[in-house]
């Protein structure tokens, strides 16, 4: 009954990030492609993957705008990156992860960047150390992201020389 209940108190944001999501796919497509979407050649697009992937990168999505907090592990108190993961993956997917973002790279499949699919894990190094920043891929280089206290959850570019110069790995749970 819980759990009923934790799924049903964030139905109205993920309705609200369907929109988002969308928009993202949209974006995502090529004048070539016009509407058709490969999962095969468009990598970027939020469908075509698992259900499972798709629901984690719709949970993400409703979470954007809220609080960073160092340690944070719920929503209501504000999240930090692997907190993030870890609620959204176990909230969207039922996979249970540690809240730590060097643990979580050591588990999962090791993909290549460029095999990247929405609800795959991107890795960092932000505080020179490995592994000591996660995000949530959604596709056309992006990815969800508890970047740090003076920001709220966001979206970020692995074209962007910051997060292209750290990126250390890549791991995914569905494909």
């Amino acid at each position: 009954m819980a759990k009923m209940l934790t799924a049903f108190a964030h139905t109205p944001r993920l309705l609200l990030a369907l929109p988002l999501v969308l928009l993202a796919s949209c974006a995502a497509m090529s004048p070539q492609q016009g509407s058709k979407v490969s999962a095969e050649t468009d990598h970027s697009a939020p469908t075509g993957g698992s259900a499972q992937a798709d629901e984690v990168v719709m949970y993400a999505f409703s979470l954007m705008g809220d609080d960073y907090r160092y340690g944070g592990d719920d929503p209501e108190g504000g999240l930090d990156c692997s907190g993030l993961v870890s609620y959204v993956y176990r909230n969207a997917a039922g996979i249970i992860l540690p809240h730590n973002a060097s643990e979580i790279a050591q588990m999962g499949r090791a993909i290549d960047p460029s095999a990247l699919r929405p609800g795959d894990l991107v890795f960092f190094n932000t505080m020179d150390r490995p592994y000591s920043h996660v995000g949530i891929y959604i596709g056309g280089g992006r990815f969800i992201h508890a970047p740090n206290s003076n920001r709220k959850i966001t979206i970020g570019s692995l074209k962007s020389d910051y997060y292209a110069k750290r990126l250390e790995a890549a791991r995914s749970f569905f494909h």
